[in-house]
């Protein structure tokens, strides 16, 4: 059975912030301006971003908050109201609350009645976990229909108090800070059904290849900045100790990072051997690359391995909206569709790279039309 994205959803909190704007909303770590940021923002090439945190650092609007709203403008754009969904599919990284699962938050903020419910966990590639089960749960039969949401607030990681907590400039090294002018807020929404209406997205299919066998973490919270100490954040005798002992602030392994552009691209050649894929047949590639300095490495080993992609084909809004996690690529298609890039029959790939412990995802798309 076919399945089709038939219409989709996205929120973004706030005004666009620029970049000199990041530290006034963020707060300055021991009073001082940082002097990563520049260097960090000159390399992922982010103009603006948005915020659900105010100067103030008061949450205006929760991960649950957005992703009610994104789904809510994707099925008003739909013709089913949230009654009729029949299955929600979530994910996020960090969400409100460590339990229950993201999923019934959302649910509850839809008030959707005796929905079959998953949510995923985890980072960028989460989303695509959470639309293969979507997918794969309409393609078997179980159901018609499936509401995909998925909400990203890292700004509340990144206040100047979660540093100042574990050691303030201290502890501010180039991975515990790297992050901080990389991410920021949003959600999106996209409605799955096994039928087309109007000009929509049929999935073709959907693969992906985690390597978290063959690397240690590359970004993650939860644990110390020794490597010698196995405690995570729970092993502690209170929150307030693994705080101060950094378990609670968000890094990236800078020095693993590079891996993750290569077995994106090898990935990537493993589907063109299977048949899967044939990039000289590609009209559109929406890649979550997360900083603009992957876009080129990429192209580059994709063109030396005779699978070049033309760059007028790349389509991208991480600069002027930022890198939102697992958000992203719902958020990238929502803006897409909106702007009437794809004209029917065009073929699309998404392609999401993880860093959390290396896995990388895609999804091949065809526009088609009711």
């Amino acid at each position: 059975m076919s399945v089709y994205i038939t219409s989709t959803g996205a929120f973004l909190p706030g005004p666009p912030v620029g970049n000199d704007e990041m530290e006034d909303i963020l707060g300055y770590v021991d009073g001082k301006k940082s002097r990563l940021k520049r260097r960090i923002l000159k390399a992922n090439g982010i103009l603006t971003r948005h915020y659900a945190i105010d100067k103030n650092h008061d949450t205006l609007w929760s991960a649950t908050d957005m992703g009610v709203l994104a789904a809510q403008q994707c099925l008003e754009r739909s013709s089913l109201s949230s009654g009729q969904v029949k299955m929600l599919s979530c994910a996020t990284t960090p969400g409100d609350m460590v339990i229950p699962g993201f999923g019934s938050m959302v649910q509850a903020g839809l008030d959707i009645p005796e929905v079959e419910l998953h949510t995923t966990h985890g980072i960028c590639s989460s989303s695509s976990m959470a639309i293969k089960a979507a997918f794969n749960n309409i393609r078997v039969g179980d159901q018609n229909n499936a509401l995909v949401v998925v909400s990203e607030l890292a700004s509340r990681l990144f206040k100047n108090t979660r540093y100042e907590a574990a050691g303030g400039s201290a502890a501010m090294n180039f991975n515990a800070e790297f992050l901080r002018w990389m991410l920021s807020d949003g959600a999106g929404a996209l409605l799955l059904e096994d039928k087309p209406r109007g000009k929509c997205f049929r999935i073709d299919w959907m693969r992906s290849f985690s390597h978290a066998d063959s690397f240690p973490v590359c970004m993650g919270i939860g644990s110390t900045t020794d490597v010698n100490d196995k405690r995570t954040w729970q092993d502690f005798a209170t929150y307030a100790e693994a705080e101060a002992h950094g378990a609670l602030l968000i890094r990236q392994d800078i020095r693993l990072l590079e891996h993750i552009v290569k077995l994106g691209v090898d990935g990537a050649l493993r589907l063109i051997e299977e048949g899967l894929l044939d990039t000289s047949k590609l009209d559109h590639l929406l890649c979550h690359y997360s900083s603009h300095h992957f876009k080129s490495r990429i192209y580059d080993l994709l063109d030396m391995a005779g699978a070049k992609i033309d760059e007028q084909k790349w389509y991208s809004n991480l600069y002027t909206r930022g890198n939102t996690g697992s958000a992203s690529i719902l958020i990238m298609l929502d803006e897409f569709l909106r702007e009437d890039r794809a004209k029917v029959g065009d073929t699309m790939v998404c392609m999401v790279p993880e860093s959390g412990r290396f896995n990388v995802a895609y999804m091949h798309l065809t526009m088609v039309e009711a």
